[in-house]
């Protein structure tokens, strides 16, 4: 069965390094035989704040949907103040969503995490943030996740990444399709 693999994040800055870097992990996923769908940070900027009564605009329904059918999730945020960006925090409130659902929030769904900063310090924390979130949204985390220092690598989509930082964003995309949901909603991890 082909995975199905939702890319959620970036910035409101068009090519920023945060949504190159999702990019290439979603390449990556889809060269291990996903299909993959991107909210970056154009279509992440028209969510109005987060509301649980509030009415859901049609881009806040395309996102909900697609996690609840996704079968793993890529987050890329950039480290703002040494934590996830509020773009990509009020995107992921929209899970609260799935409560409902059988399998509830991010339940039975491989999550890789990739962040950037301007330095190791924001890199490192954001990207602990993020795997705190998504288990706290039930979420698997993938065992690598990247943090990358733009201080010293830039990301540009098209452009070959300095080989640490491929390795890096392509193993977050493999790991989020080698993982597979069994009929009782365990996650298991194919050999590779």
């Amino acid at each position: 069965m082909q995975p199905f693999i939702v890319g959620l994040g970036g910035t409101v800055r068009a090519e920023s390094s945060t949504e190159s870097a999702l990019r290439i992990a979603l390449d990556a996923a889809r060269d291990n035989g996903a299909r993959t769908e991107l909210f970056g940070g154009s279509a992440l900027a028209r969510l109005p704040m987060y509301d649980p009564d509030g009415p859901k605009v049609e881009e806040a329904q395309r996102l909900v949907e697609a996690l609840r059918l996704a079968d793993g999730v890529i987050i890329a945020s950039p480290g703002y103040h040494g934590s996830v960006s509020g773009l990509v925090k009020n995107a992921l409130d929209y899970v609260e969503d799935l409560r409902e659902d059988d399998n509830p929030y991010l339940s039975g769904r491989t999550v890789g995490c990739v962040t950037t900063a301007y330095g190791w310090q924001a890199a490192v924390t954001t990207l602990q943030t993020l795997r705190s979130i998504v288990h706290a949204l039930r979420g698997w985390p993938t065992p690598l996740g990247a943090a990358i220092n733009s201080a010293s690598t830039r990301i540009a989509y098209g452009q070959q990444p300095d080989e640490q930082v491929a390795f890096q964003l392509r193993t977050v995309g493999r790991e989020v399709c080698a993982a597979r949901k069994t009929a009782d909603g365990l996650v298991v991890v194919a050999a590779e």
